[in-house]
């Protein structure tokens, strides 16, 4: 057995012996793709496992997320840290080796996979921003950002839709520094992908636009790596290395077969597998001291190619100070002084009535000038979501230093592809939809919850105040979705003045991602001389208005709807009837309140409320409390002006005032 195959076993009965004892995993494509992963690592892939945050490094992608044995595996064996005994405590309560690899255990994982397609279209999101990036800053005789994006891929990836979503925009980005190993191995969890998934994967990628290489022998270390060596030479597409593989290679009786995909092998199989390779060690997680001195060379390789970086980054910084404390700043990720300047002035309340996605455009390109690192763009509805950064160019082949993306029609592939971009890090993502697409974008949406991504959402056409297009087009319970997701702030502003304190709260929040919700329909500015300063957005809910300093009744809106509220608040005045009107744009940042602050703005004592927002109730209650009413929609919207659809829907500051007094009447 060679030195090669040595390591290759190591990699392999390590990830198996893993799997037995948590008796819990995925043992067969560790087993199968064991190969290829061992020649990009020791081979070909740039990382410092002393510094797994060293922003020059290859980024390495299992969107394979079941075969996570094999990236632990990889990652105690390179030397990073990431003890063995963490791999014996595999799958279990408080380890550091979760079932499906995730970012934020500082172990090496550069993001969270496991549901198949996102980990491929986040490295999508990860080799744009290595790109914009080396554009705005590599000098000819300076490469400071130069790098490459791999990943493994499975069959199952191959299926799903993401993944082509995303591989259609690489290619048409032509991406030369992204490189897919895809692990073709045939199976999936219920047999031979031959029930579902015959396509020639080599002819559609070709027709993306990619370069395909394969398929070779994924289990010959000779074709696997002239194949990265060719792909490595292809600089103007995408490539993609079809590797034909064995699942669970080594087990007699289990080896190409669905039950090695998803199950232990079991102890008389890891027997029999370890016999059939010639691995002589009966003892679980052995290491020979050979295999492992050779992985550990990872660990000098690391430190040279560091070393050898932060040497041009003084030549760099040496030539060229401006860019290289620009660079420095973008990589922070801290907002430059003064990037909020002169916003809070920017709307009157003589100013004409305007949509909070338009307010939302305005301060967008007051702030971009400022802001170097805000990059993003929609799912082909920028000029309805007013997301274009104006004089800052358009990402492409034509121009890689552009702020302005083009995800085109593809929300599921720009959510992924903007936390991959968070990920990389040196550049902060936004992203723009109508809100009803929010169902095609959940899944990245929550994965960047998950790993607590800084990555701005903007969603516009948020309720049934979109009128004409009808049920279809009008979100109706997605507020209550999105508010569902930890980690994940939802704002909803009401006016100009409250979408200024959403942009300032989704730019300086570093602790996971931002919704900013707004509307399609036209908004009257608030007089902040009349009423709360639109700053207490930043507590999530604020006092907006009082008829004097012991209200009877409590009004809570948000967004559109607090405008009723307000409406509402002074005709119930006029009937003697003193309310408080509060703006609830953020339950996250309310909630995250001390309880004395919550309690200030709803008082425990005031138990007639009335809450009213266009969307679907689920939740008010919490807000609205067991003896208030919350009005709004739990129902499909209808197709017709959005005016006519708030007074049939009785989205109206009548049938507030009609509600409060029904509950003082019952008192």
């Amino acid at each position: 057995m060679t030195l090669d195959e040595l390591c290759i076993n190591t990699l392999r009965f390590l990830a198996v012996d893993a799997v037995q004892k948590a008796k819990s995993g995925h043992p067969g494509m560790p087993m199968g793709a064991a190969t290829m992963a061992y020649v990009l690592w020791d081979r070909f892939l740039k990382h410092n496992p002393e510094n797994p945050n060293w922003i020059d490094r290859d980024r390495f992608i299992l969107s394979a997320g079941h075969a996570s044995a094999m990236l632990y595996s990889l990652l105690y064996l390179t030397g990073y840290s990431l003890p063995l005994e963490e791999i014996k405590n595999f799958r279990q309560w408080g380890s550091s080796t979760p079932g499906h690899p995730e970012y934020g255990f500082d172990t090496g994982v550069d993001v969270t996979t496991g549901p198949l397609g996102q980990g491929f279209a986040n490295g999508v999101g990860m080799a744009i921003t290595e790109r914009w990036l080396a554009e705005h800053y590599n000098r000819p005789e300076h490469k400071v950002i130069d790098h490459y994006t791999y990943a493994i891929c499975s069959d199952g990836d191959m299926m799903e839709g993401v993944s082509s979503e995303a591989a259609s925009l690489a290619g048409t980005l032509k991406l030369g520094k992204l490189i897919y190993l895809y692990d073709d191995n045939n199976i999936s969890i219920e047999g031979n992908t031959d029930i579902t998934f015959t396509e020639d994967v080599a002819q559609r990628f070709k027709g993306y636009g990619w370069h395909v290489i394969g398929p070779i022998d994924g289990m010959n270390i000779t074709a696997v790596d002239s194949a990265i060596r060719i792909a490595q030479s292809e600089k103007s597409r995408p490539s993609l290395i079809i590797c034909r593989t064995v699942i669970g290679y080594g087990s007699p009786n289990k080896a190409g077969t669905g039950s090695a995909h998803g199950e232990p092998l079991g102890e008389e199989e890891v027997a029999l597998a370890k016999k059939q390779l010639g691995w002589h060690y009966e003892e679980p997680f052995t290491i020979p001291q050979e295999a492992l001195n050779h992985f550990h060379r990872a660990k000098e390789r690391g430190r040279q190619q560091q070393a050898e970086w932060q040497n041009k980054m003084k030549a760099y910084s040496n030539a060229y100070p401006d860019a290289a404390r620009q660079l420095e700043l973008d990589l922070s990720g801290d907002l430059p002084v003064g990037w909020d300047s002169d916003l809070d002035s920017l709307f009157l309340p003589e100013d004409k009535p305007i949509a909070t996605r338009e307010d939302s455009g305005r301060i967008m390109n007051i702030i971009s000038p400022r802001l170097h690192s805000l990059v993003g763009g929609s799912a082909d509805l920028a000029p309805s979501t007013k997301t274009i950064l104006k004089e800052k160019g358009h990402f492409g082949i034509e121009n890689y230093r552009g702020h302005n993306l083009h995800f085109g029609v593809r929300e599921h592939a720009m959510g992924c592809i903007a936390g991959g971009m968070a990920r990389h890090g040196g550049i902060i993502p936004y992203t723009a939809t109508f809100l009803i697409f929010y169902d095609y974008m959940r899944p990245p949406v929550r994965l960047a919850a998950m790993m607590r991504q800084r990555v701005i959402y903007i969603f516009t056409h948020d309720s049934v105040g979109l009128g004409e297009d009808g049920p279809t087009h009008q979100p109706v319970e997605h507020l209550a979705g999105m508010r569902a997701i930890p980690n994940l702030t939802v704002i909803r502003p009401a006016d100009a003045t409250e979408t200024v304190e959403a942009w300032k709260i989704a730019l300086e929040n570093r602790l996971g991602p931002t919704a900013l919700i707004f509307t399609r329909q036209k908004l009257p500015v608030m007089d902040r001389k009349e009423l709360a300063p639109a700053s207490g957005v930043q507590h999530g809910g604020y006092v907006l208005w009082q008829a004097s300093p012991s209200p009877q009744v409590i009004l809570i809106g948000t967004g559109s709807e607090l405008h009723i509220a307000l409406e509402a608040g002074k005709i119930l005045q006029k009937k003697g009837i003193a309310a408080s009107v509060v703006s609830l744009a953020s339950w996250d940042l309310f909630d995250a309140q001390p309880e004395e602050y919550r309690k200030s703005v709803l008082p425990p004592d005031i138990k007639v409320r009335v809450s009213i927002e266009a969307a679907a109730t689920l939740g008010w209650k919490k807000y609205a409390g067991d003896a208030g009413v919350a009005i709004g929609i739990d129902r499909f919207g209808a197709s017709a002006p959005y005016k006519t659809i708030y007074e049939k829907f009785g989205l109206t500051a009548k049938h507030m005032v009609d509600e409060v007094e029904k509950i003082l009447k019952e008192k």
